[in-house]
C-alpha cells in the first residue's frame, strides 16, 4: 500500500513540474534564467527552514554530505538545461532532459550490478518514445546546447539514483531542507559572479517565481525525497517523466496550445510505459492461473 502512496506521491510531483513550465515562461519575462534557479532554490530553503524548524538540530555530518551532492546535482543540472535552451530549440531541450529515464537504470547497473529488470527497461524506453512524440519536433543536427542539455539529464538521473539510496539511510525532509540550502547558495553564488543588476519586482513575475519557489520546488522535491525511500529509481524516473505530459496539459488549457494526434500517442506512450513498469502484466498472468484452475 504505501509503493502507491509513493507513486501517487511522484505523479503530483510530475502534475506540479508539468505546471511550473508555465510559470517559467512568465518568470522569463522578468527575470534572468539564474535568478530564477537562486530565487526558487532560496524560496524553498527558507520555507522548509521553517516549517521543519525543529528537525534542524538533528542533522548531523553525514546528512550534510549527502544534501549537499544532491544539491550540487539538482544545480548542475538545471544550469545546464537552462544554458542548453539557449543554443538548442525548447522541444530537443525537453526530449533530451527527459533521456535521464534511461540513463538511470544503467547507473545502477554500472554502479551496482543491479539487475537491469526487462519490464522497467521497456518502460523507460516507451517513456522517452513518448516524450519524444510530446514534444520533439525535428530541427537542424547536433549542437552544443544538446550536449549541454544531454549533461543535464546525467545530471538529473544521478539526482534521482542518489536520493533513492540516501533516503534509505537518512531523514528524507532533512536531506531535502539540506539539498535545497546548497543548491540556493551555488545560485546565488553564480548569479553574483555573472554580475547581474538587480531585477524589477513586478507583480506577475514576483507571483511567478512564488509558484516555481512553493509548488516546484519546495513541495515537489519534499514529495519526490520521502516518496523515492519507497519506490526503486527506474520506477521514479518513469513516474517523473510523465512532467512532459502534464506540461503539455496545461500548455494546452493555459497557454491554449492545440493539442495534436502526435502529442495524444505521446500521452498513450507514457501512460503505457507506466502500466508496464508498475504491473509487469501480473493482471495477465492472474488472468491466466484463473482460466487453468
Amino acid at each position: 500500500m504505501k509503493k502507491y502512496f509513493a507513486a501517487i506521491g511522484l505523479t503530483i510531483t510530475a502534475i506540479i513540474w508539468g505546471s511550473g513550465f508555465v510559470a517559467s515562461s512568465i518568470s522569463l519575462d522578468h527575470f534572468t534564467p539564474y535568478q530564477i534557479l537562486a530565487g526558487r532554490f532560496m524560496i524553498g530553503a527558507i520555507i522548509l527552514g521553517i516549517l521543519f524548524s525543529k528537525k534542524i538540530k538533528n542533522i548531523n555530518k553525514s546528512i550534510l554530505v549527502k544534501g549537499a551532492i544532491l544539491g550540487g546535482f539538482l544545480y548542475l543540472a538545471f544550469a545546464l538545461q537552462t544554458v542548453g535552451l539557449q543554443y538548442t530549440t525548447p522541444s530537443k531541450n525537453a526530449f533530451i532532459t527527459a533521456v535521464n529515464v534511461v540513463i538511470v537504470p544503467f547507473i545502477a547497473f554500472a554502479m551496482y550490478k543491479r539487475k537491469i529488470d526487462r519490464y522497467e527497461l521497456a518502460g523507460t524506453v516507451l517513456a522517452v518514445v513518448g516524450v519524444g512524440m510530446l514534444s520533439l519536433k525535428l530541427s537542424s543536427g547536433i549542437n552544443i546546447g544538446d550536449l549541454l542539455t544531454l549533461g543535464c539529464a546525467f545530471g538529473f538521473a544521478f539526482h534521482i539514483f542518489y536520493t533513492a539510496k540516501y533516503v534509505k539511510e537518512a531523514d528524507p525532509v532533512l536531506l531535502t531542507i539540506i539539498q535545497m540550502v546548497t543548491a540556493a547558495a551555488l545560485g546565488m553564488a553564480v548569479v553574483l559572479f555573472k554580475g547581474e543588476d538587480l531585477p524589477s519586482f513586478e507583480r506577475e513575475g514576483v507571483f511567478s517565481l512564488l509558484y516555481l519557489g512553493i509548488f516546484s520546488t519546495t513541495i515537489a522535491y519534499l514529495l519526490q525525497t520521502v516518496a523515492q525511500k519507497l519506490v526503486s529509481e527506474t520506477k521514479a524516473a518513469i513516474i517523473l517523466s510523465t512532467e512532459a505530459f502534464w506540461g503539455m496539459v496545461f500548455s494546452v488549457a493555459i497557454l491554449g496550445e492545440v493539442m495534436t494526434v502526435k502529442m495524444l500517442v505521446g500521452a498513450i506512450l507514457i501512460l503505457s510505459a507506466i502500466i508496464i513498469s508498475e504491473t509487469k502484466f501480473n493482471f495477465l498472468k492472474e488472468n491466466k492461473l484463473k482460466k487453468v484452475s
